[in-house]
């Protein structure tokens, strides 16, 4: 008998727990970010600046991306993304350098920053 009471304690334990599995737990509701990910072509933190190139039609300039800066404890990520689109027909072959000052990205000097942008090499003539 004592096999048995041990298949059914196995039993009722692996059920017990799977249940966590059907009810997820009570995480912070993320909103959506705005816009489209931006592909960059490079991206440099130095000097308290936020300094990313991106491809660019002709007309991409600061207004039309929005970096949005996730904070993580002491750590911060900066997701740039794109707001409207460059629907000029002048590709500039190395992008257009766009920068944020860490004031205006609302992150105190010195701060520790990654990047979340996948990166894109510039087209080749």
């Amino acid at each position: 008998m004592a096999p048995f009471r041990t298949i059914v304690a196995v039993s009722l334990l692996a059920a017990a727990t799977s249940a966590c599995a059907m009810f997820p737990g009570r995480s912070p509701e993320r909103a959506a970010m705005p816009g489209q990910l931006e592909p960059i072509h490079a991206a440099s933190i130095t000097n308290d600046l936020a300094v990313f190139w991106v491809s660019s039609n002709g007309c991409t300039d600061k207004d039309d991306l929005r970096p949005v800066v996730d904070h993580a404890g002491r750590n911060s990520t900066i997701t740039l993304r794109r707001i409207d689109e460059d629907r000029c027909d002048r590709p500039m072959a190395d992008g257009v350098e766009l920068q944020w000052s860490f004031e205006e990205l609302g992150l105190t000097p010195g701060s520790r920053v990654s990047v979340n942008n996948p990166y894109q090499l510039p087209p080749t003539s």
